[in-house]
Order: C-alpha cells, then sequence, then structure tokens
C-alpha cells in the first residue's frame, strides 16, 4: 500500500464519526471507511464524502486495496443510480 496519501488514512484506519440527519436531526453513526449509512429515525441515506478520492486517484487500488477498493466503488455507482 501508498504510504504516504493522507485522503487514505480514514479508509486504512477506520474511525467513527456521528453526524446529523439531514431530514430530521437525528445522529447518525458512519465508519469512516463506509460510503453511506442510514438513519434510523426518517430512514434518510447520508454520504461519507470522505471516500471521493477512491473514485479519482490512480493509486487508489494499490494504496486502500483491491478489496476495499472494489467495495467502495461499488457503493460510489449504486450512489450515483439513486441520485438520478
Amino acid at each position: 500500500m501508498v504510504s504516504q496519501c493522507p485522503g487514505a488514512i480514514n479508509i486504512r484506519m477506520p474511525r467513527l464519526e456521528v453526524k446529523n440527519c439531514p431530514k430530521c436531526g437525528e445522529e447518525i453513526e458512519i465508519v469512516s471507511n463506509e460510503s453511506s449509512a442510514k438513519c434510523s429515525k426518517c430512514g434518510s441515506v447520508i454520504y461519507n464524502d470522505l471516500l471521493s478520492c477512491v473514485e479519482w486517484c490512480e493509486y487508489a487500488k494499490e494504496c486502500v486495496g483491491e478489496k476495499t477498493y472494489e467495495k467502495i466503488m461499488q457503493e460510489l455507482s449504486k450512489r450515483k443510480q439513486e441520485e438520478h
């Protein structure tokens, strides 16, 4: 894995974050290596923008590992489909 990328640290060493649901204000826990999480109160989905570097970085597969890369790309594809 590439050791110099500051953006991938949240993928390789996940951390828990708490965000507020934009629809109802409920707290939503999301792990930094997950691309989305669902609000337990209203069902709204929030997205983790920290994963966006995987989408465009030419070293992403090497940096985060092939299995993680494939999982993230599938989630990003799903997200794009939901937006349309």
